[in-house]
Parts: C-alpha cells; sequence; structure tokens
C-alpha cells in the first residue's frame, strides 16, 4: 500500500472482552480448540501475557461446556456423514486439519463410521453430487477423482466402477495412473 494512510493495529483485547470474542466466533459457527486459539491469538499481545489470556478464556469456555473437541469431531463427523454424504477418509483428515487430536479422532470416526455401508454411502455421494455412469475412460477418471477426493476407499470405488460395467481395460488404465502419480 504506498499510498494512503498506513493501518492501525487494533490494541489488544483484555480477558473479558476476548471472552466475548470467542463466545460469539463459537456462536456463528463449531469451532475446534485448536481453530477457536488461533483466532484469538491474532486479538492479544504475541507476549506471555496474550498466552495467559487466551489459556483462561478457553479453560472458562470448557468449564461452561461451550468447546469441547470431542463433541466438535462427532458433531462435525454426523453432519458430514449425513449431509455430505462424505466418506471417512475425508473427514479424518479434515478434523486433523482443524487441530483436533488424533486420538479423538480416532474415536469419532469409529463411532460414527463403523456400523456404515460405505459402497452405500459412496453411492449416496455419486447420487447427490448427480454423478452418473461413466460413457468413456475420461470420465471414468473423473468419477474416480471425485470419489477419492470425498474419502472413499479405492476399493469400493473399484466395485462401483465394475457394478458399472466399466471396461476392465479403462480399471487397468486408472490403476496404472495411480501408481504412477506421486504420493502426498
Amino acid at each position: 500500500m504506498p499510498f494512503g494512510r498506513p493501518k492501525k493495529q487494533p490494541a489488544p483485547l483484555d480477558e473479558a472482552a476476548l471472552h466475548e470474542y470467542a463466545v460469539k466466533a463459537l456462536g456463528r459457527r463449531m469451532r475446534s480448540e485448536s481453530e477457536l486459539r488461533r483466532l484469538m491469538q491474532a486479538k492479544v499481545e504475541h507476549e506471555a501475557t496474550g498466552a495467559a489470556k487466551i489459556a483462561a478464556v478457553i479453560a472458562r469456555l470448557k468449564e461452561y461446556g461451550y468447546l469441547n473437541d470431542a463433541s466438535f469431531a462427532e458433531t462435525y463427523a454426523r453432519l458430514r456423514q449425513e449431509n455430505e454424504k462424505l466418506g471417512q477418509r475425508r473427514v479424518r483428515q479434515s478434523l486433523g486439519q482443524k487441530g483436533v487430536a488424533s486420538k479423538i479422532v480416532d474415536q469419532a470416526i469409529e463411532a460414527r463410521y463403523s456400523q456404515v455401508d460405505e459402497e452405500a454411502l459412496a453411492r449416496q455421494h455419486l447420487e447427490r453430487k448427480r454423478i452418473h455412469k461413466p460413457e468413456n475412460e475420461k470420465e471414468t477418471a473423473r468419477v474416480m477423482r471425485r470419489l477419492v477426493t470425498a474419502g472413499f476407499s479405492t476399493g469400493v470405488i473399484y466395485k462401483i466402477l465394475r457394478q458399472w460395467d466399466v471396461p476392465d481395460e479403462t480399471l487397468a488404465a486408472l490403476e496404472n495412473l495411480e501408481e504412477s502419480s506421486p504420493e502426498d
């Protein structure tokens, strides 16, 4: 910004204002402790006093029951499974990105997906996204990518493609593409 006045940094919030900010942030949408901590970091000074304010606010929110990573993970997994029809791998990855501890993520995924038929869920996802039987190799690759992105295992994806009578040569070409692509 070469022209104009430089932006003034807002004054750091005191503990009461930080608490109010955190409650409003939680009121807008569900958040993990890690996400809320990141949001509050920008609102306080970067010394030990800022960290102490954040810790005090988080302790109070937990005491009131407003902040609980286990219930956040369970609710998040339930909504992604019921509404978006996502597979467990995608939900696990999203919760990890949101800073939820892996032990809590494992418990939430196990509780949510243990009795779920992954193939049926993948079919519901395809229906929800209005994805139909592929007509050629390019469309088959697109369906495969969409299902992998949605968090479904390759075994289930190949099972669905075989039931759609996708030619074996096309499936073999997909397997070759998968093996030659670099891993994350």
